[in-house]
């Protein structure tokens, strides 16, 4: 590990101007490249105290041996050297958006003398016009079949074209009008010509034009008598219909535009673009990195624009780019984009209408990759098996954790407190496992104290389970315990059908708890007070994803690559969500509770025929017994206890307005936690934030 004061240049070196530098390691491989506004502001940076340097940022410049810079006269230089390094030596610190496929584009290859429509990959072409791209190749050969029939281009390749050219038989297509044949010179070189831009004017958006003119044309045949012709052209009108209506209009102003949307995590990014032309999205496209550098959201945009657009001229950048969040400064990018599309080009944040509602489709489907992208990688075996290593080695532990238990605190203000405990075995999670708690011993909020509490009852009851059955070994069987519906063991059961324990008999190999030394500390003392000390525990802190181990005073710094970080991740991100909607489930409850969840043996049914029958939970206070008895299904004994709970929860007073002084009057069949109505306004609870 290299010192950084022993390459950093000397004061006054560095000059103050825009700039490209290049951070070399010992070896003389660029593993960074970056741009600055000023050079001696941006460098400066880097060498300051490292404990103050983020986790990426300390192991890049601990890894590098020198740096170097060049001089550029303006912020766009700069943007434009640094694509072209970032490209030509892939440095390893730098974000790197990867395909995850080849994506296939329609193209018209109009170098050639006769110009081909063909379905192309890879590297572009110069002279050839590109649409798309497309998510299949198969969508691509839909399109050019319905098109064939008003554009007959050429589709064959070079051997089938000269080989028809010296027989004189044109091929299939040629017979069936979907190729003019210019191969046995049934049209000249320029006449295919025409018909190949015409074919690329119609793909750019211009489709009302060419309707029009078959619409006119069907007429005039039609007035003319010609019914074959008018019938041709007709179908013609249909095909080419057909063909629009396989990308929907999104924008109603027949825009051209890309929209770009990013979906990211603490570890990876995936970035989304849809391309519209004339207001259709007429490709689509994805990728994904790993967030190997500290980066912020703007940033992850301006690299996605260089890799979209660093190669592309003219038309092929669109007059509009849309993006979640803008580069900072954004001038720089804007023009850099204006300048390769050699006019103006908007860069901005859609703040309403259809393009803020496509943007939001957009953004979908960056979070949907985002999430399968992490399912291929969790689901790869070896990958699990790197992964695991990667935490024993880390954790000093002696084998493999092939079972890993997390828990997660969740409330709202101190409010509905609760807890998850989610399972993963062999790297896998094991939902059927998962448990929920509430936390009992006290009220409020101290995420400490309820970790305590969950690890306690926990492994209490794993402790019992282990006295009664005696150790067990591989194959052995255990009675499991039984969890009621709110989590809590409450007895013993039987086993599965393999003679496997059920619930909680397993004890894991690993306890991972969300959050820091304190958290890791109070999972520590609960097992100590039990005395189990077979069980590892670590912790995983949120804002620099740092592994904290009971007694250390500094974290476990893994890797930002390592796929043990990456497994821990999942694991603590899947206990955040279990116990986020639990605590969303209780809350919801809460709000719609109601004095008659308190009568034993009445369902929603008969509640919801209560309601009915009397309109509201006030005037069913108000009636008498014969009168609940007169609602079908409700007999005396469970009107007598009805009568009963609704007494009980009676309110003291009617509810007041503050504001007005009015007596608000109960909404029909609408009833809060006493048995009032509840208002139709969002609590102050709901403005809080889940933990």
């Amino acid at each position: 590990m290299a010192d950084p004061s022993s390459y950093r240049p000397k004061p006054g070196e560095i000059p103050d101007s825009p700039g490209v530098y290049r951070f070399r390691d010992e070896h003389r491989r660029v593993i960074y490249v970056g741009k600055a506004k000023s050079l001696r502001q941006r460098l400066a940076n880097y060498f300051q105290d490292l404990a103050g340097l983020h986790p990426r940022t300390r192991s890049m410049v601990t890894t590098a041996a020198s740096v170097e810079w060049t001089v550029v006269s303006t912020e766009v230089e700069a943007l434009q050297l640094e694509y072209s390094w970032i490209k030509e030596y892939d440095p390893r610190f730098n974000v790197k958006y990867r395909d995850d496929k080849s994506y296939p584009y329609l193209a018209v290859t109009m170098n050639e003398e006769y110009p081909r429509v063909q379905v192309m990959r890879g590297h572009k072409k110069k002279g050839v016009r590109y649409f798309g791209p497309y998510a299949h190749a198969w969508a691509i050969r839909d399109t050019v079949d319905l098109l064939l029939r008003v554009f007959p281009v050429r589709t064959c390749s070079t051997g089938v074209f000269k080989n028809a050219a010296r027989t004189g038989r044109p091929c299939l297509l040629g017979y069936i009008g979907k190729c003019s044949a210019p191969c046995v010179d049934r049209v000249s070189a320029e006449e295919h010509r025409e018909l190949a831009e015409e074919f690329c004017d119609f793909m750019t958006g211009r489709t009302n034009t060419y309707i029009r003119r078959l619409e006119k044309q069907m007429a005039e045949a039609a007035d003319d008598m010609e019914y074959e012709r008018a019938a041709r052209l007709r179908d013609d009108i249909g095909a080419l219909k057909k063909a629009m209506e396989k990308s929907a209009v999104v924008l109603a102003d027949a825009t051209d535009a890309d929209l770009i949307a990013v979906a990211e995590d603490e570890l990876e990014a995936a970035v989304q673009i849809f391309h519209v032309r004339g207001g259709r999205v007429r490709g689509q496209r994805g990728w994904v990195t790993d967030k190997v550098e500290e980066i912020t959201t703007g940033a992850l945009v301006e690299h996605a624009l260089q890799q979209l657009y660093g190669e592309e001229t003219g038309d092929a950048v669109p007059k509009e780019v849309l993006v979640p969040a803008l580069p900072d400064p954004v001038e720089p990018v804007q023009e850099w984009l204006a300048g390769r599309r050699g006019s103006g080009v908007s860069l901005r944040i859609p703040q309403r209408g259809d393009k803020k509602a496509l943007m939001e489709t957009v953004q979908r489907n960056a979070q949907q990759a985002l999430v399968l992208h992490k399912t291929k990688r969790a689901s790869d075996l070896t990958t699990r098996s790197r992964a695991l290593e990667e935490i024993a080695d880390a954790l000093d532990l002696d084998s493999a954790p092939l079972r890993i238990e997390c828990y997660d605190i969740s409330h709202l203000q101190g409010d509905d407190v609760v807890a998850s405990m989610v399972v993963f075995e062999d790297g896998l999670a094991r939902k059927s496992e998962y448990r929920r708690f509430q936390i009992k011993g006290f009220a409020g909020q101290d995420d400490v104290r309820s970790m305590h509490e969950v690890i306690t009852r926990r492994f209490r009851r794993y402790l019992a389970e282990k006295e009664k059955t005696g150790e067990w070994t591989d194959g052995e069987s255990a009675e499991a315990l039984e969890i009621d519906r709110h989590g809590e063991i409450v007895g013993t059961g039987p086993t599965e059908d393999d003679g496997r324990p059920k619930k909680f008999a397993y004890p894991p190999q690993l306890v991972v708890v969300d959050g820091g030394a304190p958290q890791v500390a109070a999972a520590r003392r609960a097992m100590d007070e039990l005395g189990i000390d077979d069980i590892a525990v670590c912790g995983l802190a949120k804002r620099l994803e740092e592994v904290w181990l009971p007694g250390d005073d500094d974290p476990v710094v893994l890797p930002r690559t390592s796929e043990g970080l990456y497994l821990l991740q999942r694991v603590r991100d899947e206990a955040h969500r279990f116990a986020i909607s639990y605590q969303r489930t209780k809350r919801s409850k809460r709000f719609r509770s109601s004095p008659l969840d308190d009568v034993p043996g009445l369902g929603d049914t008969r509640k919801q025929a209560l309601l009915k029958h009397f309109g509201s939970l006030k005037k069913l206070r108000s009636a008498t017994i014969d009168q609940i008895c007169e609602v079908p299904g409700i007999g005396r004994k469970t009107a007598e206890t009805i009568a009963v709970a609704l007494a009980r929860s009676a309110p003291a007073a009617p509810a007041v307005n503050t504001a007005t002084g009015e007596i608000m009057e109960e909404e029909p069949g609408t009833m809060g936690s006493s048995g009032e109505p509840v208002t139709t306004g969002a609590p102050d609870e709901r403005r809080g934030q889940e933990t």
